[in-house]
């Protein structure tokens, strides 16, 4: 748990993180949109310590007063950007819905374990003040505002920008970026002030992703293919790095250290992770650094499957990459001391869509002898594949969940709708590297009240490796 003393939120350094106390309960968001249950998505608050009587159960479920909001990413009113600010507490949780635009802020602060709605931001407010919808990411500023990226605009067509909420009153102030200055399609973003700089990825048009892949989409436009490169003083989109049109970049992260001018983004269709980095003259560059290769198969959506990269991550001293391949199924862990040379270190198969048994055949595959046996946990055959991860602060438990996004894991992994989504634990040596699945871990979210539910994101009450900028 995160202590509120005389030196206001977060950590003072990232090193400083990782010694922090151990996480004992972890906030998701459970999502129905797309599942044939007509019940809101709600806030999951799940007990992780192993010392508990409630470990691995769902201890406090938060419904949303709405329906197919889609619950998606959340980020926090203060963090470690406004560490030495007393007059600041970790205490909302700000949850923005990808689909219905609305922004809920959760009060954490009363109850940590069973936070309650302080506000609802309804999504007209982000239309008419800012011309955006479609809220992804959010991360909070060290001047006290907080920050989300958008991916749209309101009719559905692509438009990264950024709005800004008070963060006091949590009202819409309006856009961050420069009038004329947004870019053409959003998702993540990271900023680091001591580099001046604020970069920002691509994912879709909402209003073809919002119902499925279409391959299609791709020779048309409506996906993502760029780095976009904000100058963080005067709001104005400076550069954009383009990956290539089969790219769709999803997460960015920057080095923990503030001082370092370097990050890496992953590639979700093109599978493939770039390291960015400053030259020599000021501007931004990347360059390719791993590639998992697509596997020729038979019985599949498409002849080449790629490995699908959703999430990744970087551990808080920047010594391993972390990154999933929800298609392919496995979890993989990258030695970084090398930026420029990862070096696969770790490697655990989570389910996926090339088990054995299954209705695909691989024909051909550069990395595996052979197809991996289905991933079983407790008796329960997971479905899906590994998407979000969080790592502890101590870097040795990485948490897992199978969730992409309602309208995806329809149509890539109609089972585990039917079925619901897992939230599994990965010990990890931070040593040498290596990585090894916690046998006795297992939240199957298969077994909801109001039937199976796909959970999401994984946020930790005193933040996390995702959660927290340095400055």
């Amino acid at each position: 748990m995160e202590k509120h003393g005389s030196c206001g939120p977060g950590y003072k350094t990232p090193l400083d993180a990782m010694k922090g106390p151990r996480e004992e309960i972890v906030y998701l968001p459970c999502i129905y949109r797309n599942t044939g249950i007509q019940k809101p998505d709600y806030l999951a608050t799940v007990d992780v310590d192993p010392k508990s009587p409630t470990y691995c159960q769902v201890i406090h479920r938060l419904p949303m007063p709405n329906l197919n909001d889609e619950l998606h990413h959340s980020g926090w009113n203060a963090c470690s950007s406004c560490f030495g600010d007393t007059t600041k507490k970790r205490n909302r949780l700000i949850f923005p819905s990808l689909i219905s635009s609305r922004i809920y802020v959760i009060d954490t602060g009363t109850d940590l374990r069973a936070p309650r709605i302080h506000k609802i931001v309804e999504p007209y407010e982000l239309y008419w003040k800012c011309n955006l919808a479609n809220p992804h990411t959010t991360h909070c500023l060290g001047d006290g505002n907080i920050m989300i990226s958008t991916m749209g605009d309101p009719s559905g067509n692509g438009k990264g920008g950024f709005a800004l909420l008070d963060g006091k009153t949590f009202e819409v102030k309006g856009n961050w970026e420069k009038p004329g200055h947004s870019a053409p399609q959003g998702y993540d973003f990271w900023y680091q002030p001591r580099h001046n700089v604020l970069m920002s990825t691509e994912w879709g048009f909402p209003k073809y992703l919002a119902y499925g892949f279409d391959p299609a989409d791709l020779k048309k436009g409506r996906y993502g293919r760029r780095i976009n490169v904000w100058d963080w003083t005067t709001h104005a989109l400076t550069q954009s790095l383009d990956l290539g049109e089969d790219s769709i970049p999803l997460e960015i992260r920057f080095l923990h250290n503030p001082a370092a001018a370097e990050g890496f983004v992953g590639c979700a269709l093109s599978s493939a992770i770039h390291r960015f980095y400053k030259t020599e003259t000021g501007t931004w560059a990347e360059e390719k650094v791993i590639q998992v290769p697509s596997k020729k198969v038979k019985g599949w959506q498409l002849p080449d499957m790629p490995g699908l990269i959703t999430d990744i991550l970087l551990s808080l001293d920047d010594r391993f990459l972390y990154f999933s391949n929800w298609i392919h199924g496995d979890l993989r862990q990258y030695d970084i001391s090398n930026p420029r040379k990862p070096k696969l270190v770790g490697q655990v198969f989570l389910g996926g869509s090339i088990t054995k048994g299954g209705p695909v055949t691989v024909l051909e595959d550069p990395e595996l002898d052979c197809q991996p046996d289905p991933f079983v946990i407790q008796g329960k055959r997971v479905q899906g594949g590994p998407q979000m991860i969080q790592l502890s602060l101590d870097g040795k438990r990485l948490y897992v969940t199978t969730s992409l996004y309602s309208a995806w894991d329809k149509q890539f992994y109609p089972d585990m709708v039917k079925e619901g989504s897992v939230m599994l634990q990965v010990d990890v040596d931070t040593h040498k590297g290596g990585l090894k699945v916690n046998k006795k871990f297992l939240v199957d979210f298969g077994k909801e009240p109001h039937g199976p539910v796909l959970a999401h994101e994984l946020r930790y009450p005193g933040g996390d490796c995702s959660s927290e900028i340095w400055l």
